[in-house]
C-alpha cells in the first residue's frame, strides 16, 4: 500500500550543560547536503548564558561528532524545548530559523563528486537504486529502540543487549511508484549506529528522498544519537 512522506524537520536543537550538568547554553545547526542528497558539510550557532548573544559554532558542531566528553555535556531537544529554555535563560523569543542561520559560518567548499565508472544495476522493475547510511554516535537506549519501533511500525529483531546483535529492525515503505527499505543496525561493535536505506526510484524526480533522509534523522537524533553524516555508496 502506497503511503505519503510526513516528516516535518527543521535546524537541530541542542541544549550544552556545563560541567555540573546545568544548561548553560543552545547549539542550533544544520546539515547541508549535495544535489543527491548526501551530506556535504555542517553548519551552527549556538548562544551561551556568559555571552548573551549568538554566534558561529561550526566548529563546535564538528567537534560534538568525535568529542566524548562534549557529547556527554549535550541533549538533543526539538525546536520548542529549545524556545521554552531560551525563554527561560534569557526572557526572549527564539530567533526564527532564518534569522539563526545568518550567524552560521560559511559553509565549506563542497567536495569535488566522484568519478562515475559505472552506472550500477537497479532493482529489478525501477529505473534507479540508491543506497545511503546516516550514520549517529552515541548511545542508544532501550527505550529509545522501542520508540523508533513503534514510531516506524518496525518489529524488532532482537534485543539491544545481546552484543552480537547487528540489525535491530527493518522498515519498508511504499511511496506512490517509488520503494523504501531503512535497517537500523549497529556498527563498528556497537561504537556507532546507522541507519542504511536503499531508495528504488521509477520516475525522474527524487524529492522523496531528501524528505525520508531528513526525517528519519531527525526522529532518531530526538532519541539521543547526534547524527554525524549522510554518506551515499550507489
Amino acid at each position: 500500500m502506497a503511503t505519503a512522506l510526513r516528516f516535518h524537520t527543521t535546524l537541530h536543537y541542542y541544549v550544552v550543560h556545563d560541567g555540573a550538568g546545568q544548561p548553560e547554553g543552545l547549539l542550533a545547526e544544520e546539515f547541508l547536503f549535495a544535489v543527491d542528497h548526501s551530506c556535504i558539510g555542517l553548519v551552527g550557532g549556538g548562544w551561551s548564558r556568559a555571552e548573551g548573544r549568538w554566534s558561529d559554532a561550526s566548529a563546535t558542531s564538528r567537534r560534538l561528532r568525535v568529542d566524548p566528553a562534549l557529547r556527554a555535556r549535550v541533549t538533543p531537544v526539538s525546536r520548542d524545548r529549545a524556545a521554552t529554555l531560551y525563554r527561560e535563560f534569557c526572557g526572549a523569543t527564539l530567533p526564527d530559523e532564518a534569522t539563526l542561520r545568518t550567524c552560521f559560518g560559511a559553509p565549506p567548499a563542497p567536495p569535488s563528486p566522484p568519478l562515475p565508472l559505472h552506472r550500477p544495476e537497479a532493482t529489478p522493475g525501477f529505473r534507479e537504486t540508491r543506497t545511503y547510511r546516516i550514520l549517529f554516535a552515541g548511545t542508544l537506549t532501550p527505550g529509545g529502540l522501542t520508540a523508533l519501533g513503534e514510531a516506524w511500525q518496525m518489529p524488532l529483531t532482537d534485543d539491544l543487549a545481546a552484543p552480537g546483535v547487528r540489525v535491530l529492525g527493518t522498515v519498508r515503505r511504499q511511496v506512490g511508484r517509488d520503494a523504501f527499505r531503512w535497517e537500523l543496525r549497529r556498527i563498528a561493535a556497537g561504537a556507532a549506529w546507522g541507519l542504511d536505506v536503499t531508495c528504488d526510484l521509477t520516475g525522474g524526480r527524487d524529492e522523496a528522498v531528501g524528505v525520508l533522509l531528513r526525517g528519519l534523522t531527525a526522529q532518531v537524533r530526538l532519541h539521543g544519537l547526534i547524527p554525524v553524516t549522510v554518506d551515499r555508496f550507489r
